[in-house]
């Protein structure tokens, strides 16, 4: 695998671009590929059977365009696919749950976590599960907030909607005393400045879409793979709604989204090789 390939990263819509933002700051060298799989999101109401068919097909996509590793930028997807994609591929896949849950569970102070996001990722307990295994004396309460992800796609980030909303969603986190809350959706860092304004100064926010990019690069630097030259044409492609992704991905991404494609997902087998 040459160290010049490109990453390979995907989510159901468009938060998977706050990885990509991050990926991009932190690790400049490297070529993106992305695919939001906008016309099927959300992923968080859906089955762990469809999440997986879905990601199975996403990643037979990405493998044609030779990348040399995976970010799995969805927390649903990694709740329910990354441990059956990455036994089926030889590249390296992440996912953004354990990197978000291991920073939450350093952070606390008083061992109270919070986690919100989509109803996939709260009833998996995949971070439940994670944090118990880093930090055994922590509290961890989970609040699904299916609202804030077709809220986001939108683009409705400070609109007085999306504002009481959250004021509902945060109401019953903050009875808990949390210290920690673990933004377990990529789509939430779009709004974090909201959820901070609600839950005050006492209360720290993990972005696992910053933890996820540090651990890419831990892992491209383990095996060998980061490159040494300067990044490629990054390239973006959609299941749906290509325009309307290349408006929004210029609003928030540190370099000019000059095309967005679309592509018809579903005629990728959902086996991998």
């Amino acid at each position: 695998m040459s160290c010049s390939a490109p990453i390979g990263v995907f989510d159901s819509g468009i938060g998977g671009l706050t990885v990509v933002r991050e990926i991009m700051r932190q690790i400049p060298n490297e070529t993106i590929i992305y695919f939001g799989d906008t016309a099927r999101v959300p992923y968080g109401s859906k089955s762990k059977k469809t999440i997986i068919t879905y990601s199975r097909q996403i990643v037979k996509f990405l493998q044609t365009k030779d990348v040399k590793a995976i970010v799995i930028a969805c927390n649903t997807a990694s709740a329910f696919a990354l441990e059956t994609v990455s036994q089926e591929v030889s590249i390296p896949v992440i996912g953004v749950v354990k990197p978000g849950a291991k920073v939450a569970a350093e952070t606390t102070r008083n061992g109270r976590i919070g986690i919100i996001g989509t109803e996939g990722t709260i009833n998996s307990g995949i971070y439940n599960d994670y944090l118990s295994k880093t930090n055994p004396n922590v509290r961890v309460y989970g609040k699904a907030c299916p609202l804030f992800v077709p809220l986001v796609e939108e683009g409705w980030l400070t609109d007085p909607i999306t504002v009481e909303v959250a004021k509902r969603y945060m109401s019953e986190l903050t009875d808990y005393d949390i210290d920690t809350l673990v933004l377990g959706c990529t789509h939430y860092p779009l709004i974090r400045h909201t959820i901070g304004s609600i839950l005050g100064d006492k209360v720290t926010l993990v972005n696992p879409a910053f933890e996820t990019a540090r651990m890419l690069k831990e892992v491209l630097k383990s095996k060998g793979l980061e490159s040494v030259n300067p990044a490629g044409e990054h390239k973006f492609y959609v299941s749906d709604g290509a325009e309307k992704f290349k408006k929004f991905a210029n609003t928030i991404l540190p370099c000019d989204v000059v095309e967005t494609k679309d592509v018809n997902i579903e005629s990728f087998a959902d086996t991998l090789c």
